[in-house]
């Protein structure tokens, strides 16, 4: 058996929604118009060209990668058939015979066999795209439905500007996705601070594509356009970058930013939003829609009230019932201190789920460097507590280790 394909390359990474996967045609010959099917596309599927010497069969190792099969049989030789329909019952791979003039029976018996149809020969690219069009639309459901149920957002936001929130979802974010690639799982980080954003500049990174650039797009914004805009850390984040100018909060609207977080999720798993200290309707609509949203705040009497206003705030807006935990960054602790955690926790009448130690010279020479802290002190108290938060996390989202 030979192949003609479109691409051999043997470090080809095959995309989550399969969309790179290809159909293969078993054919007996490669003649006219079906040698040229070889290299094209139909239904959005590259197309590969399997020629079928005397003898050869059809084994279910020839079925692996690929996203559908196109089988050719005889009405005159029941061997092809009953081989057919022996491939149907062991793979889950759909199946489409083709046949030099089937009749009704057995167009009859192979749908019976499990064939999703049958294609008359010589196989025209038209009839090909019809009949894969039904295979299209279940292959990009099944895709869509698997990766929703792995992904997930968590949203941070802060009680007030200059908590260090930003500095902490940019070092959590990178241990996360640290973490989640050894499992071979991504995630991103959103930058939606269109006004103050500096993730990707904390992570020394310059995206040449950022949010507003998505933003243009509009209508034609897609997962591959967002991968384009997506910086890569070494560490296996991925940063989609805020604006580069300030721009207006009204410059997102509800709808855009559920779209663009959909699609994040679709092509990343897990990501992880910074969102402006100014409540919008958008920001309030992505809020209803995370797994887990992280409030941080510090140990002081101004941002623990600011902190319960914006809780008061959610509550008002039916956002009571999400997962919201507490974080108090910068968090020491000693015998004179004015205001506990125990304090803490009666101001915003919730439990503090957790505490970041205030170490300010290592977060600070990090984000200077534009590294993660690990970098500069590998072993500390705050990368020992951004370890707990991270597993933390991971457990809250039911994300297996």
């Amino acid at each position: 058996m030979s192949v003609m394909s479109y691409d051999q390359s043997e470090n080809r990474q095959w995309r989550a929604s399969g969309r790179d996967a290809p159909v293969r045609l078993f054919l007996a010959g490669a003649e006219g118009d079906t040698g040229a099917l070889a290299g094209a596309q139909a239904a959005g599927f590259p197309i590969e060209l399997s020629l079928l010497d005397d003898g050869n069969l059809v084994e279910m190792e020839h079925l692996e990668g690929v996203a559908a099969a196109v089988i050719q049989v005889s009405a005159d030789d029941d061997s092809t058939i009953e081989r057919f329909a022996d491939l149907a019952a062991a793979t889950n791979t759909p199946l489409l015979a083709a046949a030099f003039d089937p009749p009704l029976a057995l167009v009859r018996t192979l749908v019976r066999a499990g064939a999703h149809d049958v294609i008359p020969l010589p196989l025209e690219l038209d009839d090909l795209e019809t009949s894969l069009k039904p295979v299209r639309a279940q292959f990009d459901a099944d895709a869509i439905r698997a990766q929703a149920s792995d992904s997930r957002m968590v949203t941070v936001i802060k009680a007030e500007g200059g908590v260090g929130a930003t500095a902490l979802a940019v070092q959590l974010a990178t241990r996360f996705a640290a973490s989640e690639n050894k499992v071979g799982r991504e995630v991103a980080l959103l930058d939606l601070d269109v006004q103050f954003g500096d993730a990707a500049f904390q992570l020394g990174l310059r995206p040449k594509i950022n949010l507003s650039d998505l933003i243009e797009a509009g209508s034609r914004l897609d997962g591959d356009l967002l991968r384009q805009a997506a910086a890569a850390h070494p560490s296996g984040l991925n940063i989609l970058s805020a604006p580069e100018e300030i721009t207006p909060l009204e410059a997102l609207n509800s709808d855009r930013a559920l779209a663009l977080t959909d699609i994040a999720m679709r092509e990343f798993g897990t990501v992880f939003i910074d969102l402006p200290t100014n409540w919008t309707n958008w920001s309030l609509s992505l809020l209803a829609k995370s797994d887990l949203v992280l409030m941080v705040c510090e140990l002081t009497i101004p941002s623990l009230h600011r902190a319960r206003r914006q809780l008061d705030l959610l509550a008002t807006q039916e956002l009571g019932e999400v997962d919201i935990r507490v974080i108090v960054n910068r968090f020491e602790k000693g015998l004179f201190k004015k205001v506990t955690a125990e304090d803490a926790e009666r101001v915003l009448g919730r439990p503090v789920s957790y505490t970041v130690v205030n170490d300010h010279a290592t977060m600070t020479a990090a984000i200077e460097r534009g590294v993660p802290i690990g970098e500069i002190r590998r072993r500390s108290p705050l990368s020992r507590d951004l370890d707990l938060l991270d597993a933390g996390i991971a457990a809250a989202m039911g994300l297996e280790r």
